[in-house]
């Protein structure tokens, strides 16, 4: 007797149907069409593995702004004011637009005076009526979503010469003809000073704008502008955007990797993420021109500890000795009032990526052994990972392992998942680099850690890839931490450098889910700490796990093809199974995905079924992943 099986199914209705029959005696009834003579078989005796606790990794990075314009819930796009001139002539910083109505005057830009970073924005009034200032909406001028009776705090740095105010600040519509909250601001002095404020919204607006402007004769500097939501729309009293948050713990990952090419930027430094936030220096990033330090390894940790996340982060490879142990230092407790114990540090992110130049690796293990020395003198419980590029047939990967070996806990591998069937080349990839570390040296206790899975896309077989990848580190048991599929976020319609892979997307005042994330959501919810026998014939991807009780079975089925498929099931050594069964699947057209106009056309579902005996039929939805939950 058989009790509960999970069925997520997700269905693209519009493009496959698929017709479920069933009877006591099988799941379904046989049917034309199918792909047939699969069968799998499930030992509960055999234990094969256990299986990693936090493999239901994700990865963020500031690309696409995951992070600035994403889950940093600074709503100003562009705050230092660092960007050049707009197009259009005027000299406004070009995240910003200008704003005059009849007033006559001038913009500059100041790159000797800024309060925070390379320069300024100057407003100069010189007579007429009306009003010049600037505005701001947002990452990619999409808008700042607003809420009536919604509450945001603010802050902006401001200096002036013959003027002392008003200055007004407000909450705008899109093109400034209606406006929904205002603060003034006077007393403006030739030193610069911060001016808190507080803007309450009297609607509702998802594409408002932030407007800055004065209306009397002067010149006024403008530098470091903030505009947070309060409440409920930041995540557990940090500057973290909520309904983000919140959908990131929904997904069920319990492993997060801060790391990425953003790292590798000549200016990401621990020491310039310390300190009050306002004056940490915008830097030149890895993939924006210019970047924020309002949202660093700090808050990263924070999020994480917040959120129940275990989190890990990389670091810049030419970080100095003395400030990674401050750093450790400080996140461990000494100056931070809530010590963030953390346990897992990268150094650095898919180094000598571009060649196979033995130069550049050993460069890359004297800096590891620097900064691991480093680490560990004030944590040797902290557990270090090697990120150079793993090449399996260069000479150069045993030179990097004796380099590192004792040190290095993991080597981060990095992997493509976009097709269905990429769980294959990982199995293989694994196999191949726990063989080799056991050459290199037997009683080696270096892992593996995937800290990126990655790819283009983020459709439904991106989903499946995902899931024969969980399938490989299954089968690989301890020898693998986590596997971080590639990129948590990713804001809708904005991607610029082909890596179309967000598992959330987002605009400024929604938040939906991908296929990707519902594999992962499906696997999490499922998780046992067992992996035992499972063979299968037929082209199916399969593992099987149990809880240490033995009172809960879970299989995993991956069906990669264009067809249905139907399958034997035989379970050996379960007795006393209950009769209620459900089964979690994601099933419907490869390149289906979710969009804006349509979030939920590929969604979780579930059923429940009645099953009795130990041998049953089941047909496999073409392109699906299935997950089969039995419990006494």
């Amino acid at each position: 007797m058989i009790s509960l099986l999970y069925i997520y199914e997700i269905t693209d209705i519009l493009k496959r149907k698929i017709l479920i029959l069933f009877c006591t005696s099988a799941f379904f009834s046989s049917s034309p069409g199918f792909a047939q003579n699969t069968r799998i078989v499930v030992d509960g005796s055999r234990v094969m593995n256990k299986i990693p606790a936090r493999m239901f990794g994700s990865c963020i990075e500031d690309v696409n702004h995951e992070i600035y314009g994403g889950l940093y819930d600074q709503l100003l796009y562009g705050e230092s004011f660092e960007e050049p001139k707009n197009k259009n002539g005027l000299a406004v910083s070009s995240a910003w637009d200008a704003l005059i109505t009849t007033a006559q005057g001038s913009f500059m830009l100041d790159s000797s005076g800024a309060y925070n970073g390379k320069q300024a924005q100057i407003i100069q009034y010189n007579s007429g009526k009306g009003r010049i200032g600037v505005a701001n909406s947002g990452l990619n001028r999409w808008g700042i979503a607003i809420k009536k009776g919604g509450t945001f705090q603010g802050r902006i740095y401001l200096r002036a010469e013959t003027f002392s105010g008003p200055v007004t600040l407000a909450l705008q519509s899109a093109d400034g003809g209606k406006t929904y909250a205002t603060h003034t601001v006077t007393n403006i002095t030739p030193v610069w000073q911060k001016y808190p404020f507080s803007l309450t919204a009297n609607t509702t607006d998802s594409q408002a704008r932030f407007a800055l402007y004065i209306e009397n004769k002067g010149k006024l500097w403008v530098d470091q502008a903030v505009l947070m939501p309060a409440g409920d729309r930041q995540f557990k009293n940090l500057p973290i955007r909520a309904d983000i948050a919140v959908r990131m713990q929904q997904e069920g990952i319990n492993f997060l990797r801060y790391g990425g090419s953003m790292v590798n930027a000549a200016e990401y430094r621990w020491k310039n993420m310390t300190g009050d936030p306002d004056k940490r220096p915008p830097y030149k990033g890895w993939w924006h021109p210019y970047t924020s330090n309002g949202f660093g390894i700090s808050e990263f940790v924070q999020f994480c500890k917040a959120a129940g996340f275990e989190p890990a982060f990389a670091i810049n490879i030419e970080e100095q000795p003395e400030d990674v142990a401050n750093m450790v230092d400080y996140l461990s407790g000494d100056g931070h009032p809530n010590p963030l114990n953390i346990h897992f540090i990268e150094i650095g992110n898919e180094e000598v990526i571009g060649t196979d130049d033995p130069a550049g690796y050993k460069y890359y293990t004297e800096r590891f052994n620097l900064l691991y020395d480093a680490i560990h003198a004030r944590d040797p419980d902290i557990q270090v990972i090697c990120s150079a590029w793993w090449r399996p047939k260069s000479a150069n990967m045993q030179t990097v392992f004796k380099a590192i070996n004792g040190k290095a806990a993991y080597w981060d591998l990095h992997t493509s998942a976009d097709a269905a069937r990429s769980g294959e080349t990982v199995d293989k990839t694994l196999a191949e680099m726990q063989q080799l570390f056991l050459e290199w040296d037997p009683h080696t206790k270096m892992k593996c850690t995937i800290f990126e899975e990655n790819g283009g896309k983020h459709d439904l077989q991106r989903a499946l890839g995902h899931a024969t990848t969980l399938n490989a580190v299954r089968r690989h048991g301890d020898f693998l931490l986590s596997s971080c599929a590639a990129n948590a976020l990713q804001p809708f319609r904005q991607n610029d450098n082909g890596w179309d892979q967000g598992q959330i997307f987002f605009t400024p005042s929604r938040v939906w889910a991908m296929p990707p994330f519902y594999a992962q959501q499906m696997a999490s919810k499922n998780y046992q700490p067992l992996r035992i026998f499972s063979s299968v014939e037929g082209d199916l991807d399969v593992t099987a796990t149990r809880s240490e009780s033995g009172t809960t079975l879970i299989i995993h089925v991956i069906n990669p093809t264009a067809s249905a498929t139907k399958t034997s099931i035989a379970l050996k050594h379960f007795s006393d199974l209950k009769s209620t069964i459900k089964v979690f699947s994601l099933s419907g057209d490869p390149d289906g995905e979710n969009t804006s106009e349509h979030p939920e056309k590929i969604i979780t579902k579930e059923k429940t079924m009645s099953f009795t005996g130990d041998q049953a039929e089941y047909v496999f939805s073409a392109d699906s992943y299935t997950i089969l939950r039995f419990e006494k």
